[in-house]
């Protein structure tokens, strides 16, 4: 058994202690990234839960930005939860607001409403296989409309809550707040071997 893929979490905000466990119990090792030389020591990133225009101005003051694009570019994995899935879209639905851009989908912020209207449910991710993923929405977002070279790999509603394109992955949901750990293995298999 070869050595474990180290495994950056943007930790500028958000849910980043949750996603580094996560991370060791799917089989990797975990780094919280704040710095240019974080992010280099990385082989995938996952741009955590939190508040999305905040991460985008600290991706921007941290001088991180630019360097997260060129890596994802050159097929660094990149997976973005919940708020980390609208920093790495095209587009919000309704706002002006900036964006990584690159994830070819337009997203709507906390289309499931406000934080009492959080819900786990029982989500079908044939990727997955069975059982059900219990996928947890706060404050999530929906995906309005996805780009041609977007799969969607599970709906809730009429919308698309996970995406995949190529080498980058958006959940509406927190995986990382739940004891399974398959959609966290399902992204360390997108490492290339």
């Amino acid at each position: 058994m070869g050595p474990k893929p180290q495994v950056g979490v943007l930790a500028l905000q958000g849910d980043v202690d949750e996603h580094l466990a996560a991370l060791e119990r799917a089989g990797a090792r975990g780094i919280a990234v704040k710095t240019r030389a974080s992010l280099d020591a990385c082989e995938a990133l996952v741009v955590p839960g939190g508040e999305s225009t905040t991460v985008i101005r600290l991706l921007d003051r941290f001088a991180l930005a630019d360097p997260v694009r060129e890596r994802v570019r050159a097929g660094m994995p990149l997976w973005g939860t919940c708020m980390g899935m609208i920093v790495v879209s095209r587009a919000v639905a309704g706002l002006d607001q900036p964006t990584l851009g690159l994830l070819d989908v337009t997203v709507r912020r906390n289309a499931f409403g406000r934080q009492n209207d959080s819900a786990e449910v029982d989500l079908p991710i044939p990727v997955l296989g069975e059982p059900a993923f219990p996928a947890i929405f706060i404050r999530a977002p929906w995906i309005e409309s996805a780009g041609q070279g977007v799969e969607v790999l599970a709906t809730y509603g009429e919308h698309g809550v996970m995406v995949r394109q190529g080498n980058v992955l958006g959940t509406s949901f927190h995986p990382e707040l739940t004891e399974d750990p398959r959609i966290h293995r399902y992204f360390l298999g997108m490492l290339a071997p």
